[in-house]
């Protein structure tokens, strides 16, 4: 199948958060803060016999995760040495605006329901009942199929979605002189009209994060992905299952590793609200998520997000245990490749630290319910640029700590400060107008429990 190539998106034409990705590159060069590391060396292909200093510090690398490691239930396998996540994958039909059917397969991953969330194995989000506040295309309303007996014995009634994503443009990631930013980019995945990945069954108030990942009967192309989202490489559709037994669909799909509460841990990235982060996050772009209640929300009223931090100019190198960043996931993590099963040097330059190993801000397992019941899927992007100093000292090191992050923020500008998207100069630190759907999977070492250190006085954290 010939995959269509639809003409490039310029970062000038999509707003000030695309703009990042143009303007960064001189503002950074300028003002002096391009270099990322002293001993920054050139990306390689990570060997699985000796893994690569960047993978310091990411617990398991390798075999399946243990089943008490998931926060995710419902997901039938991790599979570290392949970096990749089975999900169970439920049939579905899109409408597309016109009254053309087309098949659609979508994974579950969160609910804004306790119960239900336990129910089904999935994260409990309670903020995702706040997510259509001011911006109601961010939650499509759908319809379950009522089959009779004999259509269905056992197992998932059908789901009517208004809309799907058109898995057909080429993803481009062509990197810059220094790796980030990107010399051009384009999704390869674009909400159709009425698509968002969050839906609301008619007749219930629950939210469900329901991305589709797939369209069509097969075969599934999981090399290049013209009908399936770009970190899809495996999918297996059952059979007609046998009397008194039930036969289950599934997909596999590209881990994202990152830290919490100083712990390593994983996640799967789905969709962006923003064209250049969804080519970074191999994600589907929804421009329905851009304004989802709300930028700089939290754990404030109406907020159906939380925080994750990430930084622009961290250091780079796969033998480079500080590395950790946008530079780094360019330089180091074979950003501009298509992934697929059978590319294996980009398999191990992510499940060894090629990634950009961002940190996330409140995670499930956290002790305190306040801040694990505060969790949600759709994070806000608060992104770090550490300055000519920073960089000059080898001070940009790899952080892992939401706390740790906000203190930096609030007590050393001379070292961390934010970015400003229309200019790539630095700015006040805090909400950059990117958000992602990110659902939490597991974590790879010691559960994440609490941060590594207070906040300090006056900085960016809810004062209760």
């Amino acid at each position: 199948m010939n995959r269509r190539i639809p003409r490039l998106m310029p970062a000038r034409k999509r707003g000030p958060v695309a703009m990042l990705g143009v303007v960064v590159a001189a503002s950074l060069a300028v003002a002096g803060y391009a270099g990322t590391s002293a001993s920054a060396a050139p990306a390689a292909p990570a060997r699985a016999s000796q893994p690569p200093g960047m993978a310091d510090g990411l617990g398991q690398t390798s075999g399946l995760l243990p089943r008490d490691h998931l926060t995710e239930e419902s997901a039938l396998q991790v599979d570290l040495t392949h970096e990749t996540v089975r999900l169970p994958l439920y049939p579905g039909v899109a409408y597309k605006g016109t009254p053309h059917q087309e098949k659609v397969w979508y994974i579950l991953l969160d609910a804004s329901d306790s119960g239900l969330a336990h129910d089904l194995g999935v994260n409990f989000a309670p903020k995702l009942a706040n997510i259509a506040i001011s911006d109601p295309a961010a939650v499509q309303t759908v319809t379950l199929d009522s089959p009779s007996p004999a259509q269905n014995r056992f197992g998932p009634a059908v789901v009517n979605f208004a809309g799907a994503p058109d898995f057909s443009p080429t993803r481009i990631a062509t990197p810059g002189p220094n790796g980030f930013p990107l010399a051009n980019f384009q999704p390869g995945s674009v909400a159709g009209p009425g698509y968002s990945p969050f839906i609301r069954i008619a007749g219930s108030n629950v939210v469900y994060n329901a991305p589709i990942v797939a369209v069509g009967d097969g075969p599934f192309d999981v090399t290049h992905h013209t009908n399936t989202e770009d970190r899809v490489l495996g999918v297996h559709l059952a059979g007609p299952s046998p009397q008194g037994q039930f036969l289950e669909s599934w997909a596999d799909l590209l881990l994202v590793r990152g830290f919490d509460a100083g712990q390593p841990i994983l996640y799967l990235s789905t969709d962006a609200g923003q064209p250049l982060t969804a080519v970074l996050e191999r994600s589907t772009y929804v421009p329905a998520l851009n304004n989802a209640s709300f930028n700089g929300g939290d754990d404030f009223l109406g907020s159906a997000r939380e925080r994750l931090f990430g930084f622009i100019n961290g250091q780079t190198g796969v033998n480079n245990p500080q590395a950790q960043g946008f530079v780094h996931l360019i330089k180091d993590g074979f950003a501009a490749e298509d992934a697929s099963a059978g590319n294996t040097a980009l398999i191990n330059a992510l499940r060894f630290g090629g990634d950009f190993l961002q940190v996330f801000g409140d995670f499930p397992t956290l002790t305190d319910p306040r801040h694990a019941d505060a969790y949600s899927p759709l994070w806000d992007a608060q992104l770090g640029l550490w300055t000519p100093k920073a960089v000059a000292e080898g001070l940009n090191k790899r952080q892992i700590d939401e706390n740790q992050v906000l203190n930096l923020a609030a007590t050393r500008p001379d070292l961390l400060t934010g970015v400003d998207p229309a200019t790539g100069q630095p700015a006040p630190y805090g909400a950059d107008g990117v958000d992602i759907n990110c659902a939490v999977i597991g974590f790879t070492a010691q559960a994440p429990t609490a941060n590594l250190a207070p906040n300090a006085p006056l900085s960016q954290f809810p004062p209760r």
